[in-house]
């Protein structure tokens, strides 16, 4: 989440700012997740790696077919 608050801080936002758009995009983001993923994107926001499980495996083959390293 550091790299987007220093990308909304170059874009002109004051720290504080960049931070409360952060939280408002995750708590929106929380909005449209079942429940049982809040922790998960939690873990995201505080710059933790989530366990992703079986969908881990996924999400890195999905990835891969979009040029993702």
């Amino acid at each position: 989440m550091n790299e987007l608050k220093e990308k909304l801080t170059a874009l002109g936002l004051s720290e504080d700012m960049a931070q409360k758009a952060v939280s408002t995009v995750a708590e929106f983001a929380k909005s449209k997740l079942p429940e049982n993923l809040h922790g998960m994107l939690d873990d995201v926001m505080a710059g933790k790696s989530p366990d992703l499980g079986g969908l881990g495996g996924m999400l890195g083959g999905l990835k891969g077919m979009f040029g993702g390293k």
